[in-house]
């Protein structure tokens, strides 16, 4: 089931780095590797559609696991 979101683009450095959205209500998700790099630019606000992927674990484990199917960058 999709999911949408708007929130920022973080970039964290955990690890091998891992790339996140923190939500209007402070929730943060990290986003699937893979993702656009149009999407992945720290600081820009957009709009996010994916799905929770509750199969995948990551080594940042900083929030659920989101695989990002369409985006909008807020101006």
């Amino acid at each position: 089931m999709s999911i949408k979101i708007q929130g920022k683009i973080e970039r964290r450095d955990i690890g091998m780095g891992a790339w996140a959205i923190i939500s209007e209500d402070g929730t943060t998700y990290e986003i699937l590797r893979g993702a656009d790099k149009q999407l992945l630019q720290a600081g820009q606000t957009v709009n996010v559609t994916g799905t929770i992927r509750k199969d995948v674990m990551t080594t940042a484990m900083i929030g659920p696991v989101l695989e990002v199917e369409s985006f909008e960058i807020v101006e």
